[in-house]
């Protein structure tokens, strides 16, 4: 079992809105443990950072179950090309902050090459060398350096997908 969280929404923002960001976290929280394991989408078997937001919220119903197809796991250190933000950006949109459910992105190498969900910022979930753990984005140093951003969804941003 997962632990639990009480997630705070801002009073702005729309009923089903709010009920699909708890939804986004619960299911987040459901691959917690899951290892690591490059361009996989199993939960409790295996999943890499792209396809634990891929399937957290195509599991909700906010965004299809895309295929983006192979993509080496150095890609982010030897090219420039934005691959992995243009997967977010065909679904998000650039937010000053970020709610339960948002998407909080990272530059490894160079260029956007980490996304986690946030749970309550600065408590994110993501997928990483360790497997999909819960994090803290303002305490861990690593994570805190390359931190570059938050990401809404269309449908939470004003605009469909």
């Amino acid at each position: 079992m997962h632990a639990r969280f009480t997630i705070t929404i801002e009073k702005n923002v729309p009923e089903l809105e709010s009920l699909q960001r708890q939804d986004v976290v619960a299911e987040a929280l459901s691959w917690l443990n899951t290892p690591f394991h490059h361009e996989a989408a199993v939960k409790g078997a295996g999943v890499d950072c792209a396809m634990l937001l891929r399937e957290v919220y195509a599991a909700i119903g906010l965004t299809p179950r895309i295929d983006p197809g192979h993509y080496p796991a150095d890609w982010h250190l030897h090219r420039t090309e934005e691959r992995y933000l243009t997967w977010i950006l065909e679904y998000a949109r650039p937010v000053s902050h970020g709610l339960p459910g948002d998407i909080a992105t990272y530059k490894f190498g160079r260029v956007i090459s980490h996304a986690a969900i946030v749970v309550q910022w600065p408590v994110i979930i993501h997928t990483y060398t360790r497997g999909c753990v819960l994090d803290d984005g303002d305490r861990n140093e690593e994570l805190k350096e390359r931190f570059v951003g938050f990401y809404r969804l269309k449908v939470w941003a004003g605009g469909g997908v």
